[in-house]
């Protein structure tokens, strides 16, 4: 069962998106300074991202909005 809030049909298309770029989730993770397995986790929805790495990795996939704490 998958562990996060975002649905399957977001991630695919951000694996989508990540494609129509030329863009390998792990050259995408490189960039951004993640780790390539939290990207891969997060695009799969095996991560809940609510904090973390693998937040910071739904905001830039353009999964999640980056709210800020005021």
């Amino acid at each position: 069962m998958h562990a996060t809030c975002i649905s399957e049909q977001a991630c695919k298309d951000a694996r989508k998106r990540l494609e129509q770029q030329g863009v390998t989730v792990k050259a995408f993770a490189l960039k951004n300074d993640l780790h390539p397995s939290t990207v891969y986790a997060v695009l799969l929805g095996q991560k809940k991202c609510l904090r973390g790495e693998a937040h910071r990795a739904a905001v830039l996939l353009g999964l999640k909005q980056n709210v800020s704490e005021q």
